[in-house]
């Protein structure tokens, strides 16, 4: 049997997984990391961990994507905050990182509209990154990526009830802090 024959056969199938949860996770990193290149990182880094997994069963490759992704955030949680320590010793601001080619307005769309989209987005990500880390994760993974219960149970590596009450206080929080935009 030749070397690529074997892997060929999951290949297609966890290659249309991938491409059905890329989307998706790169929304839920961007919103947990409020930049977009950690974000586009931490789901490539997912994705890739994800391969070495292919030999387990399609049905968990669903919170397994999930749960390498919250880890890969958690992670660039922890060395953003390392990198902004360090910067604020040099005297240095690390916050100013937006692409000049991202400002630039799009000339197919309403200016007003994507200023108000932008806005409420802005406004949604600063609110779900003053969460704490597990109410983040639950309401991330419930509401904005649609995963049942059981699904986010296993992802976050909890019990279910506990994925309720993480996500009851985060909608509490969310409701709270956004309360402006009603």
């Amino acid at each position: 049997m030749p070397f690529d024959a074997a892997p060929a056969a999951e290949s297609p199938s966890l290659d249309a997984f991938l491409a059905s949860v890329e989307r998706r996770g790169l929304r839920m990193a961007e919103l947990a990391l409020g930049h977009r290149e950690d974000a586009l990182d931490a789901v490539q880094d997912a994705m890739i961990k994800l391969v070495g997994y292919q030999h387990r069963p399609a049905a968990e490759w669903t919170p397994l994507f999930w749960a390498i992704l919250r880890r890969q955030i958690t992670d660039r949680h922890r060395r953003n905050g390392v990198r902004r320590k360090f910067m604020a010793v040099l005297g240095r601001d690390e916050d100013s990182r937006e692409d000049p080619l991202e400002m630039l307005p799009d000339p197919d769309e309403d200016p007003a509209r994507r200023h108000a989209d932008g806005a409420a987005w802005a406004a949604l990500g600063r609110a779900v990154r003053r969460l704490p880390r597990r109410q983040r994760e639950a309401y991330l993974l419930r509401e904005l990526q649609g995963l049942d219960v059981a699904d986010t149970a296993s992802a976050m590596g909890c019990s279910e009830g506990s994925v309720k009450t993480h996500l009851s206080r985060a909608m509490s929080a969310l409701r709270t802090h956004l309360e402006e935009w009603r």
